[in-house]
């Protein structure tokens, strides 16, 4: 049985490679990923995670995943954030292809962290969190953010076809924090689904997600 990696936020003010909201860093001239709504606009995706490889490589004896690099997760969760503009979200179906962006970066020298704002030069994010890991949760009550989560907040056997035993790459919870409420549904949950060859071979370009309500 697959092990789930704990991911454990801390509002320290300190600057980690690991770290929800902020800034990605991305290679120079790479575009920050966007996609084009349900009305034909141009948008970013909101950056919600990134994640230093070499940092899970303790709580992986299995290899499931790299252990060098960097993976950077993207998806339209504004809706969940209290913006209502945007029409498109992930919801409670297993979505498309196109919902959730994925990067994977083996190598990630001379990057840059790309900071987006709106037209008032405000940041589209949230302030950043450090991220640390785990094998076991911080505490009874504690978020339920993991790598390789198990699907515990799933009340079927099985995703649906042809997804069936895809496995949760990515699992984010909802929580708060001083300049954001993250609520999806009824305090449920935001799963990234791959499948396991896909994770074998290390391609991450069909990911897709689901929200899990409570």
């Amino acid at each position: 049985m697959t092990r789930p990696i704990h991911i454990i936020t801390t509002d320290s003010g300190e600057r980690s490679l690991s770290h929800f909201w902020g800034s990605p860093l991305l290679p120079p001239g790479y575009p920050y990923p966007e996609y084009t709504d349900s009305k034909g606009d141009i948008r970013p995706y909101n950056f919600i995670c990134q994640i230093a490889l070499e940092n899970i490589a303790d709580f992986d004896p299995e290899n499931m995943l790299p252990h060098e690099g960097l993976m950077l997760f993207f998806s339209k969760i504004d809706h969940y954030l209290g913006d209502f503009e945007p029409f498109d979200a992930v919801g409670g179906y297993i979505s498309d292809a196109e919902d959730v962006k994925v990067l994977y970066f083996p190598d990630i020298t001379g990057f840059e962290e790309i900071r987006i704002v709106d037209e008032e030069g405000i940041p589209l994010s949230p302030q950043e969190l450090a991220i640390s890991f785990s094998d076991k949760p911080a505490g009874r009550y504690s978020d339920e953010h993991m790598l390789l989560a198990p699907p515990s907040h799933r009340e079927w056997e099985n995703w649906d076809h042809p997804f069936e035993d895809w496995l949760i790459l990515l699992q984010i919870d909802s929580f708060d924090g001083k300049d954001f409420n993250l609520n999806f549904m009824d305090s449920g949950v935001l799963d990234f689904l791959i499948s396991e060859k896909d994770l074998a071979e290390r391609r991450f370009d069909n990911i897709r997600a689901i929200v899990l309500s409570t």
